[in-house]
């Protein structure tokens, strides 16, 4: 063991890295990327669509609500547009006979919201039950 002299390099040595070392990070970025980007457009996508989705939902909450307290839901189908916070969505409503009543008593609402979520149109469905024999 030796103190006191540095270690010297051999001549012509250096520290860095080689061109196939580049050339692979190179490659391996070129198709890291563009998979990590789409990943990302996806999840914005995937984002979007659940915060509309969710909005749509209160939107059929409410219309549901609005027809069975003011029995507007005697019409066979209605429509029309219904704002929800600062966005308008289109919603129509069917008036149904339930299947498995055989009496035609219970009517089946189903209210569908359609909304956009980037330049995609999508809807949503919601039913309840009513019976109509109890409208006035």
């Amino acid at each position: 063991m030796r103190f006191g002299t540095p270690r010297t390099k051999p001549r012509g040595s250096s520290a860095g890295f080689t061109l196939a070392e580049v050339l692979a990070a190179l490659v391996f970025m070129a198709i890291v990327i563009p998979a990590a980007i789409e990943a990302m457009h996806l999840a914005s996508r995937a984002g979007s669509i659940a915060a509309r989705k969710s909005e749509a939902a209160v939107v059929a909450q409410r219309v549901l609500g609005e027809n069975l307290v003011t029995t507007n839901w005697s019409q066979s189908v209605q429509g029309g547009t219904i704002s929800q916070g600062q966005r308008q969505f289109r919603y129509s409503l069917q008036n149904e006979a339930w299947t498995p009543d055989t009496q035609n008593i219970m009517r089946q609402l189903t209210v569908t919201v359609y909304f956009t979520a980037q330049n995609h149109e999508s809807s949503i469905s919601m039913s309840t039950l009513v019976d109509s024999s109890q409208q006035q």
